[in-house]
């Protein structure tokens, strides 16, 4: 049966970063929207964002498309905002799926679900960003987010990147746990991603058990949907 994706990138990225994986879900008969959040097109201003506004607009989305049954696909920051658009439109959420992604629990913000380096040199970043963001650095995106990608590739996609917006960092989700929902949540790790630092604060299991669920191994990094879109394509398809 035809299914309807809403796929919603992590932190720096679009819609277009979805757009392999995208392909490849309509090539198998199911339905793809893949958005950009407020802040995260070229040139917007990111200074007044907060996580509300991210929430905000993908249920205006929704609800403007009249999407119902929808699979709920978060890339990393993203588990944020699709939880927070799970307990606001829970009739119209069939499952989530979290991929590389953060499961939000008990209100914490991202910045303190990192290792506590990396949320400063975030807050550092953005108080000298002018405008409330945090532009990501050369050497970390080609160490941690797109290693398994060739040199070239890499400067390219970095140039793409837009500047996050430094309060969808600093909120948390003042909303029950993602399991008290009634919505069936699944886990998609890539198993070469390196932006998280494996063992206490990484990516599983940590994330994987607050759902209550085994992870979903897939090859490749954190922005696989780039470079194994079909292999990332067909684990959502499993998950």
């Amino acid at each position: 049966m035809p299914e309807t994706f809403v796929l919603i990138p992590g932190a720096w990225l679009g819609g277009w970063a979805w757009r392999p994986v995208a392909q490849r879900l309509r090539a198998a008969g199911h339905r793809a929207v893949a958005l950009t959040l407020p802040g995260l097109t070229d040139g917007e201003d990111p200074r007044e964002l907060r996580l509300r506004h991210a929430v905000d607009f993908v249920v205006e989305e929704i609800r403007r498309r009249d999407l119902r049954g929808i699979t709920l696909v978060g890339h990393s920051w993203g588990g944020y905002p699709i939880s927070g658009v799970a307990h606001e439109v829970p009739d119209r959420v069939r499952r989530l799926i979290y991929w590389n992604a953060f499961v939000p629990e008990g209100g914490r913000p991202v910045l303190e679900e990192i290792p506590k380096h990396h949320a400063d040199v975030f807050a550092q970043l953005a108080e000298a960003s002018g405008n409330n963001s945090i532009t990501l650095p050369y050497e970390g995106w080609q160490k941690s987010f797109l290693q398994d990608a060739k040199e070239p590739v890499r400067r390219l996609v970095h140039s793409l990147l837009v500047p996050q917006p430094f309060g969808y960092f600093t909120d948390g989700l003042d909303i029950p746990p993602v399991t008290s929902f009634g919505i069936p949540a699944s886990y998609v790790y890539s198993t070469e991603d390196l932006a998280l630092p494996p063992g206490e604060l990484g990516w599983i299991p940590r994330f994987p058990d607050r759902l209550g669920v085994s992870a979903i191994e897939v090859p490749g990094g954190h922005v696989s949907c780039l470079t194994r879109p079909y292999e990332l394509a067909d684990a959502l398809l499993k998950a």
